[in-house]
């Protein structure tokens, strides 16, 4: 581990999270550790009474929301070779936020956290509280968990973590945790591209947690009680609730629609497809060997001119998109997932599918095969100052290097005629580490290696 001479102070256990391993694999062969960080669980909400309760040997004891727990098909597994929430069939509904790490905050703060999320998302994804004790503590102590999700299933949550660019090197080139040298070549801020209209505000961050489930309240949940974990170490920089995913990541699921009122995703990556995931999505041969294994996220934040669409003609809605707005097929004809045929042309000799179409400029045909996992969804947050919906599509796309993204964006910046309809308004990238794959891991360990 590289060590920076200010966090040496309060070096905690390296592997805190021994504790951690489940009921059906204790660890009796160690003595009892803490679950979480001085400054984590224990130290925010109250250790003892308050704290978390480790059974025999170090094993955690654990307590599901409900007497049955979850079944197997509504719940994932934290850890594995690759983080969830990429590959897995995705859900309905979306919390995304993006964390700043606090001026104070140390190498030391930056572990400890990782750690600490890491602990409660193991337990979170079980549909668990985030401590024994959890909602129904010690009646003078702030309860560990907030409660809403009490009695609540899993519902399939998925908690996947990134870092962002800034968590490397700050505004002014300050390696605040000696880690730029660590920071993966293809991790780049996003450059501006034509028709940006991009909100700092609700841009970039230090980190990221995406939080998917099939249940508003469990995604909120987690994300709530992931960020009083965080209490002076990190804070919220913004976020995103999402509804009605606008992708299917498995060949199981049928694809959804945005609220333009067509199919969106029908071309996209399918984790059945193991071979094309591996060359797309997952890192490999990085120049920082702990990424490997895991991928980019790449954010965007894309508001819809809901009204203008609206008024358009059937026929000009499907010009714009290059498909059939009930089937979903492409307009060279076939069903939905018939593959376009950008040759083909009318009676007139224009082109079937227009070059200016969004199928025509996206199709991988048109990116020298390059490809992209899609997880959107879409949002309504209320509506503007004029009365109209504030909505549109909060996209997410997951690629094994952030230039795919940049390449396909550029190509639809210039020349895209949906681009009337639509303003991107946030952007941001993080890089996504590979999986916990012990029971005494964290999010992220391989960068502190």
């Amino acid at each position: 581990m590289h060590d920076t001479e200010h966090d040496q102070d309060d070096r905690t256990d390296p592997d805190p999270l021994g504790g951690s391993a489940s009921e059906d694999s204790p660890r009796t062969d160690e003595p009892p550790r803490r679950g979480l960080s001085r400054r984590g669980l224990l130290g925010l909400f109250g250790a003892g009474a308050g704290g978390i309760a480790l059974g025999a040997g170090g094993a955690l004891a654990t307590t599901a929301f409900t007497a049955g727990g979850s079944s197997s098909s509504d719940t994932y597994d934290f850890h594995g070779e690759h983080q969830s929430g990429i590959v897995t069939p995705a859900q309905d509904r979306l919390h995304f936020a993006a964390y700043t790490m606090t001026s104070s905050a140390t190498r030391t703060d930056l572990i400890e956290l990782l750690q600490d999320w890491s602990f409660a998302a193991n337990r979170l994804m079980q549909g668990l509280e985030v401590s024994e004790t959890g909602a129904f503590g010690a009646p003078l102590m702030p309860p560990d968990d907030t409660g809403e999700a009490v009695g609540l299933p899993a519902s399939s949550l998925t908690l996947t973590f990134g870092f962002g660019p800034s968590l490397f090197q700050d505004a002014e080139g300050n390696d605040r945790f000696g880690i730029a040298s660590r920071k993966p070549a293809d991790l780049e801020d996003l450059p501006g591209f034509r028709g940006d209209l991009i909100d700092e505000a609700i841009s970039g961050g230090d980190l990221c947690i995406q939080a998917c489930a099939d249940d508003p309240q469990v995604a909120v949940h987690a994300i709530r009680n992931l960020t009083r974990i965080a209490f002076g170490r990190a804070q919220i920089r913004w976020s995103q609730l999402g509804f009605g995913r606008t992708s299917s990541t498995s060949q199981s699921q049928d694809t959804p629609r945005n609220l333009f009122g067509f199919k969106d995703g029908t071309a996209n990556l399918k984790s059945e497809d193991t071979a094309a995931v591996n060359e797309h999505v997952w890192v490999s041969g990085s120049d920082q060997s702990w990424i490997n294994g895991g991928s980019y996220l790449v954010a965007r934040k894309i508001r819809m001119t809901l009204e203008t669409w609206d008024r358009a003609s059937l026929n000009e809605q499907e010009t714009i998109t290059g498909r059939d707005k009930k089937e979903g097929a492409p307009l060279s004809g076939g069903t939905e997932f018939t593959d376009p045929d950008f040759a083909s042309t009318g009676s007139d000799g224009s082109p079937l599918i227009p070059h200016d179409s969004h199928v025509y400029l996206a199709n991988p045909e048109q990116n020298s095969g390059a490809r992209m996992l899609r997880r959107g969804y879409n949002y309504v947050d209320g509506t503007t100052e004029l009365g109209q919906l504030d909505a549109g599509l909060f996209f997410i796309c997951f690629q094994s290097t952030p230039q795919t993204f940049i390449n396909v964006q550029n190509r639809l910046a210039q020349n895209d005629a949906m681009n009337e309809y639509i303003r991107h308004i946030s952007s941001a990238v993080f890089a996504v580490p590979p999986g916990v794959t012990t029971s005494d891991g964290y999010i992220g360990q391989g960068l502190f290696s």
